[in-house]
């Protein structure tokens, strides 16, 4: 039997981007999750970097993993803040499917290669709209998870509640830009996504916004971030271990370097020390996630959304010390791995290959060389004919060289420029 809806949602937070077929057992937050599970833009991000590339580190996180275990800690916090609020029971509560597939779609933006490929494309892109991870997220799930036919989206049909949730930022470039005169590097939406954040707002077309939205996030929304700074600055401290970018000794030297740690930060440093000389990382990585999901706890919020609702009258808040310790991480993981220069000189790698194919194939696409070759596939070349205009043609260009998982970056590459590569058995 079909259980009633939850009424913390209700038709506003459930209505569809795009028209969706009925079905008779699952809620429209299910449907949401299990369209992202298998569509190939989730199977993609098992060859995509998150901290190490894939097959150059075995058994490290990608970003498929990565996006798993988020996605299982934010649906580990909302089960956990579910019960520890009176108002909440079976018939009104955060839907734990809602925040899984939040979760799950969260990355899905991210190009090869990692924060270098971001960087690298926003840069490329700067005078076509730029890059952005989470905007490209947002194209994804609105355009492009599914095959297009005959000029047709191909998004997911997603509800307001799932583009909500995955949308930490929501300011437009073009905003950022006039604010602080320059254009920004990050956290922003692509301009032509306008109209996806209106119907995200509940706003019509061309309607500013009442309040600032940089702050403007949703309870799902919220949990997700939080489940991320989790799962990244605890898992990617178990890899960096586990690849001898941090040790007992490493983590000694950099101690000694810093200039007015706090009690909590020592006694963290000193439980981590004694983990690496034990060896374990798992154990250690489970109790401090453990920890993590502990430190939330929910509170009323306000912003023009909150009488709307109820996935905006509810914020998280997180306790300060675990915070401090999250942020302790965060910094060791930046300077002891992301720093260190065997992963600089692979960022540099793969920026370097990036830009050399954004170049290669936008002369060709755009035909900036005399007799421009057909360099791109059938798919990509199709959607670029089919574009209505010139900003469309760079997007459709830079949606096919984000789709790419590292190793597929690297074929092409050594496709087009090296000599002793290129038979037909290594064509994509």
């Amino acid at each position: 039997m079909r259980r009633p809806p939850n009424q913390f949602y209700s038709e506003f937070d459930r209505e569809t981007l795009g028209r969706r077929e009925n079905t008779d057992h699952r809620s429209p937050f299910q449907v949401d999750r299990d369209r992202i599970v298998f569509s190939g833009a989730f199977r993609r991000l098992q060859a995509k970097t998150q901290v190490f590339r894939p097959g150059e580190y075995d058994f490290y996180r990608n970003r498929l993993t990565h996006s798993v275990e988020v996605a299982r800690i934010a649906r580990s916090l909302c089960e956990r803040l579910n019960a520890h609020r009176d108002e909440f029971t079976v018939e009104f509560h955060i839907d734990p499917d809602l925040v899984e597939a939040v979760g799950l779609a969260h990355d899905l933006g991210h190009p090869p290669f990692g924060h270098i490929g971001e960087r690298k494309l926003n840069r490329l892109m700067e005078m076509q709209g730029g890059f952005e991870g989470n905007a490209q997220t947002l194209r994804i799930l609105t355009d492009t998870i599914y095959d297009q036919r005959d000029g047709r989206t191909g998004g997911l049909a997603p509800t307001r509640a799932l583009l909500d949730g995955v949308l930490k930022y929501k300011d437009l470039r073009r905003e950022l830009t006039a604010a602080k005169g320059a254009p920004p590097s990050h956290h922003f939406l692509y301009d032509s996504q306008d109209s996806v954040r209106a119907f995200v707002f509940g706003l019509e077309q061309g309607q500013t916004p009442p309040e600032p939205v940089a702050k403007v996030r949703s309870i799902e929304c919220q949990i997700m971030d939080w489940a991320d700074d989790a799962a990244y600055c605890l898992h990617d401290l178990v890899d960096g271990a586990r690849a001898r970018f941090i040790t007992a000794e490493k983590l000694n030297r950099w101690e000694l370097r810093q200039e007015g740690l706090d009690a909590l930060e020592a006694d963290a440093l000193e439980k981590l020390r004694k983990t690496l000389e034990g060896g374990n990382l798992d154990a250690f990585a489970g109790r401090k996630t453990g920890m993590f999901v502990e430190a939330a706890r929910l509170v009323p919020q306000k912003n023009f959304l909150s009488a709307k609702t109820h996935r905006h009258a509810w914020g998280l808040a997180i306790d300060e010390r675990v915070q401090a310790e999250a942020k302790l991480y965060k910094r060791l993981a930046t300077e002891l791995i992301f720093r260190a220069p065997a992963i600089q000189q692979a960022e540099f790698k793969g920026g370097r290959i990036l830009e050399e194919l954004f170049n290669t194939l936008a002369d060709h696409a755009f035909r900036r060389v005399h007799q421009p070759l057909c360099l791109l596939p059938e798919e990509a070349a199709s959607r670029l004919a089919l574009a209505a205009n010139e900003a469309d043609r760079w997007r459709i260009l830079c949606d096919h060289l984000t789709a790419l998982t590292d190793a597929e970056a690297v074929r092409v590459y050594r496709r087009l420029f090296d000599p002793d590569h290129g038979g037909l058995g290594d064509l994509v």
